[in-house]
């Protein structure tokens, strides 16, 4: 977006008849550097969120130190400095929690994967798994934000939103930007999770609905015809451009771009969500039940988003926020994620899809090496200090373990990644230079990765 021209009525406006540097940049008009700085090797992301945080030392992190001093006091040299969201500050040195769960090796690469994900462990030389993310927040909300913005703080452009920014969308028939949402609802999901902030609200996420109409208000009321809709569109952009001339407001043309938009995926969106094209044997790989909402039917329609040029899909899962229960809850879990996952691994590269679209696996945080609760019903507390998050598709070198926790999977140890970095790495794979991708605001040029991120180089081909 180039600057805005500044009309005679905004120059009245000011004290001093002239709109300074700083009216301006306080109005988001300035619109830094937007496209691609090197050649992408992935086009689009699919990002499947576990909300809640799943266990890493249960799912991707085996720890057989863990499990052999399970029952004991974690040494204090551990938690120096560490607060725990739920476990009481009474209980000074919480007990080790070795996993209930086994593991094993798979693929050529020999990567361990716990019991609970048997499907996608047949698809592991796809994976680049990262078991060394730590982030600095440990509630869900400001853990989500920071995952997706980050910054803890709402009112932060998500990832999606500045891909969308940054590179526009491969089809003009939908939003660039998709969310979609599945679980058992133990906390709430925020649609600041995919606001557009301060960016220009075309490039907010879209989120598709489960049940109904997959987009609220879309479908025309009885006895109003396309060409009708047609004819209003016409009406409400010579207004806008009316009002535009006036103002200069960039949002009057973000707001007419969306009414354009919801006109074209009146017929769009429905044929995307209409799975009867799709194959028994699809249907069936995936795990998808006629008309019922799950993650599987999510997994089927991302994969044909993707196909049909939506730049960047996020599949909330929820339902992973295992304070008590973990055994049953996680097996629950993974059950509901595992067979649709390595399914959309498969689909991708049988359609030759997988070389250009970079799939994303992770949570908020993960869950303590330690104990919370007691009994059978025991649980973990959130971890933010170190857990995994995996990559494939899109450009990542396949079959790799990066980074490690401790002995005991509490503290990232070796090649720590921060959250900057992971955003930086899907920038990268889009072509995008992490540190170019600027809007200024409010007197200041923001990014993504704010003042820091790395490109995580060893886990890209």
């Amino acid at each position: 977006m180039s600057k805005q021209q500044a009309t005679r009525r905004q120059m009245l406006t000011t004290s001093s008849g002239v709109l300074s540097l700083a009216a301006l940049s306080s109005m988001g008009v300035f619109a830094e550097d937007t496209g691609q700085h090197f050649a992408p090797k992935a086009k689009s992301v699919i990002y499947l969120f576990m909300s809640g945080g799943p266990s890493h030392v249960d799912t991707w992190d085996p720890k057989p130190e863990l499990a052999r001093l399970s029952g004991q006091p974690i040494p204090e040299s551990y938690i120096k400095d560490v607060h725990f969201a739920m476990i009481p500050s009474s209980i000074r040195q919480p007990n080790l929690q070795g996993s209930p769960f086994k593991f094993n090796s798979y693929g050529e690469s020999g990567i361990s994967v716990s019991e609970l994900f048997p499907h996608i462990a047949t698809q592991v030389d796809k994976l680049a798994v990262l078991r060394s993310v730590h982030s600095r927040v440990f509630n869900h909300d400001p853990a989500v934000s920071f995952l997706n913005t980050g910054d803890s703080r709402v009112g932060r452009p998500t990832m999606g939103s500045w891909i969308s920014y940054g590179l526009g969308n491969l089809t003009e028939e939908m939003p660039a930007y998709l969310v979609m949402t599945s679980g058992v609802k133990r906390q709430p999901l925020l649609t600041s999770y995919w606001s557009s902030g301060f960016l220009p609200t075309n490039h907010q996420g879209v989120e598709l609905r489960n049940t109904g109409s997959p987009i609220l208000y879309l479908k025309n009321p009885e006895r109003i015809f396309r060409e009708d809709r047609q004819r209003q569109l016409s009406l409400m952009r010579w207004m806008n451009d009316r009002k535009f001339q006036e103002t200069g407001d960039p949002e009057i043309r973000a707001r007419m771009k969306q009414y354009e938009l919801a006109f074209r995926m009146q017929a769009e969106a429905p044929r995307l969500m209409d799975l009867k094209r799709e194959t028994t044997e699809t249907l069936e790989q995936y795990g998808v039940e006629e008309k019922k909402p799950s993650f599987a039917r999510n997994c089927l329609l991302a994969r044909r988003m993707v196909e049909s040029g939506v730049r960047y899909v996020q599949l909330y899962d929820m339902g992973w926020d295992s304070h008590d229960g973990l055994r049953s809850q996680h097996r629950r879990q993974c059950n509901a994620v595992d067979k649709p996952i390595a399914a959309l691994l498969q689909d991708l590269e049988q359609r030759g899809l997988l070389d250009e679209t970079l799939v994303i696996w992770g949570g908020e945080f993960g869950r303590t090496p330690v104990i919370q609760g007691g009994g059978e019903n025991w649980g973990r507390d959130h971890h933010p200090h170190g857990f995994t998050m995996w990559m494939a598709g899109g450009g990542i070198k396949g079959g790799t373990v990066y980074g490690s926790t401790d002995e005991f999977g509490f503290h990232a140890q070796e090649n720590k990644i921060e959250v900057h970095d992971i955003h930086a790495t899907v920038l990268k794979m889009l072509g995008v230079d992490h540190t170019k991708l600027t809007y200024r605001h409010q007197g200041r040029d923001f990014r993504l990765t704010d003042v820091g991120g790395r490109v995580i180089d060893e886990i890209v081909l």
